[in-house]
């Protein structure tokens, strides 16, 4: 099984970095984080590295649900979706698969709540 599912797509990156935090939104996702690697990277090591960027998408109810089940559940929260160039006008959006990361916690409950996510995750990396 694989840990992530994305798709490339044609846009300049503020304009397909948005069309990703809408699609969330249409999911019932908001945005909790946002980690500018590229921006990190060239402060902390003076590396430089393709635009990267790390949204951390929460579904409070979904969150609330899952904490319920398991309290340290937190650890691998929020889900990462991330957007990244792949050359001038190409880039790929990619989000973690909840089942893959909650397959470390023997709990089928939680297994139901990676697996309604998994689906609203998957419908939008296909909305991009």
């Amino acid at each position: 099984m694989g840990y992530y599912f994305s798709k490339r797509f044609r846009a300049d990156f503020e304009a397909g970095t948005e069309r990703v935090r809408k699609a969330l939104a249409s999911e019932g996702f908001g945005v909790l984080s946002e980690i500018d690697v590229s921006a990190t990277l060239k402060k902390k090591i003076g590396a430089d590295f393709r635009r990267y960027t790390i949204l951390g998408a929460c579904n409070p109810p979904f969150a609330h649900r899952a904490l319920q089940l398991e309290d340290k559940v937190g650890t691998m929260l929020p889900c990462n979706v991330i957007v990244q160039e792949i050359a001038p006008g190409e880039l790929e959006v990619a989000a973690v698969d909840p089942v893959a990361s909650m397959q470390a916690i023997t709990n089928p409950s939680l297994g139901e709540v990676a697996t309604e996510v998994r689906a609203k995750l998957e419908r939008v990396i296909a909305l991009i």
